[in-house]
């Protein structure tokens, strides 16, 4: 059965086999007419499929190494040695189809985020019926109705009493949220138990998941496709063996020396070697957490030069702590109170913290008629004793309750203030610890030749510096939107750039980079979805592995290339002397792919270098 599922999926190479074992019997009872019209064909057939490809690839500004496998299979079917070319047939077909198993789930993951995107909503009209439109018809105001286990179509309010959404695959949360009447609701988070009414407060393209979609989609398509390893040598190795076939051809008088020459400088070791090396690199990366969607990617890993990596939940933990609280107007735990209040409705780390301490101090919360979240800013709730509560920066405080001095900060914390109308309330410390290997990551990086470093987060400038400062890192980018941090990336020199996040906001920036990694051990979020490679446990170390493990893949593909380089030019030059019959030098050529094949299955076994952990940090010592 699994025989018959190759030939399907790959019906050039299984017509290959089977064209072969036929030819071969036919020839065994006595029918070469019948053997060479059967070989002539399915060879004339591959070269047909083969040329038109390579006009295609020709028109596009591409060259590759087919035009010598062309050439060597019309010189075989021309001077006779037809078996000889059905063997070559096998081996670019055979190369091709381990090439497309190397690189076989390119953007899948990208199509996933994008086929998640909701294509219908339910729209209630003023009579009470349900009508089901498309997702683009839905304008703002529309009151919706959103059933159990559908996506939300676009940003709105909840008209019901309460509504528990699975914001998972947005946020890689993975425990459901209960809003109340009056909350922002997002686009792209999945309603997890009864229906419940919302009303639409932006259409499905200004919705959250709409854009987040849209900048990943422009980003990738922003990028230049990547050329396959092995074609860097097609224009080289093409000429040199050209040039050998043409000498034995001239020197000899006969064609047939032309044809044998071909038949050993066939490129199956370049088209197969970098495949292999790749699959087994993928692997390997694999068994350490880190699984690389592409071979692409596992290539530019290998050269990255510059990388960007987000803070929270990146470097840090991503489950800050409340250190101190400074009261303004209000108690402790009066602030502490309106805080929770607020940040219920807000997705932001800080939020779950907060809630925290109320919940062990045992505080009633206010009661919150609606609340509305700003990107990079804060929290803003309603009370229902018509007062306003804010959660946020400092700036988006000072908006009500004027100018306010900065509070001070130990190496790695982070503030949050609250206003209660026009008054501070008061000011909540947290800090986030950082991860016990983030500074040897860093320095590892280095090490591997990352020569530029950047830390991009949209907290504060003092917190980010504290925080660079431990790991590092000279380069800081402080109060980052997910639009800046892609403009940000644009401007690093020195590429390949690789960045490093989690979360929705960093799936644009994600996808912008040359090459992303995302930490999705949390759960399946649009982040891991734009990334090209992702890290299945939560530990940062795992960056430096995957990219020392892909730059020993590629250097074990380049050796088995070259080894492979150098069989194919000795035996070219022992057939260009007549020492080599086509046949004996076709099968001698499955042993140039043979050894090919060994040398690339040691990226199977590629190790890495440790990175230590820091014995303490910054943030340990304020813990303690």
């Amino acid at each position: 059965m699994a025989f018959i599922r190759a030939l399907r999926r790959y019906p050039l190479a299984g017509l290959a086999v089977v064209a072969l074992a036929t030819t071969l019997i036919l020839l065994a009872s006595g029918l070469p007419g019948a053997a060479q019209i059967l070989a002539t064909s399915v060879i004339g057939i591959v070269v047909l499929l083969t040329v038109w490809d390579m006009i295609k690839d020709i028109m596009a500004g591409k060259w590759g190494l087919d035009i010598l496998a062309v050439v060597a299979m019309v010189a075989t079917v021309l001077v006779g040695e037809y078996v000889a070319g059905l063997i070559i047939v096998l081996m670019l077909t055979g190369g091709e189809a381990l090439e497309e198993m190397a690189a076989g789930r390119a953007g899948r993951e990208l199509d996933a985020l994008i086929s998640r995107a909701p294509q219908f909503a339910n729209r209630e009209g003023a009579d009470g019926q349900l009508t089901q439109i498309r997702v683009d018809e839905v304008a703002i105001g529309d009151i919706l109705v959103v059933r159990p286990n559908e996506t939300l179509p676009v940003d709105g309010t909840l008209l019901d009493a309460s509504a528990t959404i699975d914001a998972s695959a947005m946020t890689g949360e993975p425990l459901p949220v209960t809003f109340r009447i009056g909350d922002t609701l997002a686009s792209g988070t999945v309603n997890e138990t009864r229906a419940f009414r919302m009303q639409a407060t932006a259409t499905s393209a200004d919705s959250q998941y709409g854009s987040i979609v849209k900048l990943v989609r422009e980003a990738v398509e922003s990028q230049a496709p990547m050329v396959r390893l092995a074609d860097r040598y097609a224009v080289p190795f093409t000429i040199v063996s050209l040039a050998i076939a043409a000498f034995a051809w001239f020197i000899s008088g006969n064609p047939t020396r032309f044809a044998e020459v071909l038949v050993v400088a066939t490129p199956c070791p370049l088209l197969i070697a970098a495949p292999v090396a790749f699959m087994g690199g993928m692997s390997r990366a694999a068994q350490i957490g880190v699984i690389i969607k592409n071979g692409g990617a596992l290539e530019t890993l290998a050269r990255v030069q510059s990388a960007a990596l987000d803070k929270t939940g990146t470097l840090t933990r991503g489950n800050p702590e409340v250190r101190r609280v400074i009261p303004g107007t209000h108690s402790e735990d009066e602030l502490i109170a309106l805080a929770a209040a607020a940040e219920q409705f807000s997705l932001h780390a800080f939020a779950q913290s907060i809630g925290a301490v109320a919940t062990e101090r045992g505080l009633t919360l206010p009661e919150v008629a609606g609340a509305d979240e700003t990107a990079t800013n804060g929290v803003r709730a309603h009370l229902t004793d018509g007062t306003e509560v804010r959660v946020g920066k400092i700036t988006y405080i000072e908006e009500v309750a004027g100018p306010l001095e900065p509070a001070e900060l130990a190496p790695g914390e982070t503030f949050v203030y609250v206003s209660h109308g026009s008054d501070l309330a008061g000011i909540i410390i947290l800090a986030d610890e950082l991860r016990a290997t983030a500074a040897g990551t860093v320095a590892r990086l280095h090490e591997l030749g990352v020569t530029d470093i950047a830390m991009l987060t949209g907290d504060n400038a003092a917190t980010a510096r504290a925080i660079a400062g431990e790991v590092g890192i000279d380069e800081i980018e402080a109060g980052c939107t997910p639009q800046t941090k892609v403009e940000h990336l644009a401007s690093m020199r020195n590429r390949p750039v690789l960045m490093v996040g989690d979360g929705v906001n960093d799936a644009p920036v994600l996808a912008a980079a040359d090459v992303g990694i995302a930490l999705g051990a949390r759960g399946a979020s649009a982040a891991s979805e734009s990334a090209s490679a992702v890290i299945t446990q939560d530990e940062i170390a795992n960056v430096a592995y995957v990219i020392e493990t892909s730059q020993r893949t590629v250097r074990i593909a380049l050796q088995s290339i070259w080894l492979g380089i150098a069989i194919s030019i000795g035996l070219m030059i022992v057939a260009a002397f007549g020492y080599l019959p086509a046949v004996v030098g076709a099968i001698l050529q499955e042993g140039v792919d043979l050894v090919a094949i060994l040398g690339a299955l040691r990226a199977l076994r590629v190790s890495h270098t440790p990175v230590p952990e820091a014995v303490e940090t910054a943030a340990g010592r304020q813990a303690a």
